[in-house]
């Protein structure tokens, strides 16, 4: 056992999603018998839309840094950004970050092996869709519904805006996702967009889902408790 540590989000990104992840992460600190301590700081969600859709990773990561400093003033000892999305300048803002950085990407890999799935399907943003997840999955397929992307990519950053979701949206994604597992041969669709429990939480699709925010959910809630070593994951 390690020394528990306090936690820092950087949220707004959008506000449902930093909502799902004070919430997740609460009960999974509590079901691991601790107590959290967590800082959350808000980031403007329009200026990642725009610094996303132009690859603009220099400026999103020259954003996130006041916020880091902010909550390293208040005592926080790493942070997390509460959106996949979001992680698209997560080298950048590492390089400049007052505070160890925690990926919600880095830990998918080797869940998605460890659950023995060969082929993921992939829903969030255009650029986690068009990258197959940045490009950081070597040990899981990933596929994604190329045709689709754009209107995929719009509906999720409408819904991620708005804080809800409609009932087409709804329809459009429990759709794409059933065409990834019968048609791409995914094992399970990864809701890979911190947003997308608006969808799905609820539902019973017919196919797999993993929330990717679990994943992060849980090693955050590890290292809240001391139960995991922040050297060996930032490392």
């Amino acid at each position: 056992m390690v020394k528990p540590l306090h936690i820092g989000l950087i949220g707004g990104i959008g506000v449902a999603a930093t909502v799902v992840y004070y919430q997740r992460l609460t009960k999974a600190v509590e079901a691991r018998g601790g107590k959290l301590e967590l800082t959350i700081v808000h980031a403007d969600v329009q200026d990642l839309i725009r610094n996303n859709l132009a690859d603009n990773r220099t400026a999103q990561a020259a954003l996130y840094a006041p916020l880091i400093d902010r909550l390293k003033a208040a005592g926080c000892d790493c942070a997390a950004i509460t959106s996949l999305g979001g992680h698209f300048c997560f080298e950048e803002t590492k390089a400049i970050s007052a505070l160890p950085l925690i990926s919600a990407v880095t830990p998918l890999d080797s869940y998605f092996a460890a659950e023995g799935l060969g082929t993921v399907g992939l829903l969030g943003t255009r650029v986690v869709m068009r990258t197959g997840l940045y490009g950081q999955l070597t040990k899981t397929r990933a596929v994604a519904l190329e045709d689709d992307i754009e209107t995929l990519g719009q509906s999720y950053q409408d819904m991620a805006v708005a804080g809800m979701c409609s009932e087409a949206q709804r329809a459009l994604f429990l759709d794409a996702g059933a065409r990834m597992v019968r048609d791409k041969g995914a094992d399970a669709v990864v809701l890979a967009g911190t947003d997308l429990n608006l969808a799905f939480d609820g539902q019973s699709p017919g196919y797999r889902v993993i929330d990717a925010l679990d994943v992060h959910v849980a090693l955050l809630a590890d290292i809240a408790t001391g139960q995991c070593s922040l050297s060996d994951i930032t490392s």
